[in-house]
């Protein structure tokens, strides 16, 4: 597999789909990348030669990919919740920030559903006493 940006990138996929690997190069701008290294999107990767992967590298030196852009987007969030904005709070939270509705939807944002309210008996007795052990440590300490 050839590395490009420190990624390696599947060899037997054609150019425009296997820079889509590379953190921060989509399919919108992965065809000026290949216009500015001079390449064709149909070509294999495997078909690149050392010097055409030299001139590829060159260009994506010159976009912020990989571990800058991951880092910028860190400091972006981390800024967002240190200021106390909204986006930052839900960040935060691990919640969607974007006006969307959390009653029903948000599953990828929130995680796998957790039943709150109705317990069973045998699970209610169950939490009730590793609550009480629970506070019977701290009164130790």
């Amino acid at each position: 597999m050839p590395r490009i940006s420190g990624v390696d990138v599947p060899e037997k996929k054609r150019l425009d789909i296997g820079l889509t690997y590379i953190f921060g190069i989509g399919r919108n701008n992965v065809v000026r990348v290949l216009e500015k290294a001079g390449l064709a999107r149909e070509r294999k990767i495997n078909s690149l030669s050392p010097e055409e992967t030299s001139k590829l590298q060159k260009v994506l030196d010159e976009i912020k990919v990989e571990g800058d852009l991951r880092k910028e987007v860190a400091q972006n969030i981390s800024r967002l919740k240190s200021i106390g904005a909204y986006r930052g709070i839900r960040h935060a939270k691990g919640l969607p920030g974007r006006g969307q509705r959390t009653r029903t939807n948000a599953r990828t944002k929130r995680g796998k559903r957790v039943t709150i309210g109705a317990l069973k008996k045998e699970v209610l007795a169950k939490t009730e006493a590793s609550k009480v052990e629970k506070a019977k440590k701290e009164a130790k300490k």
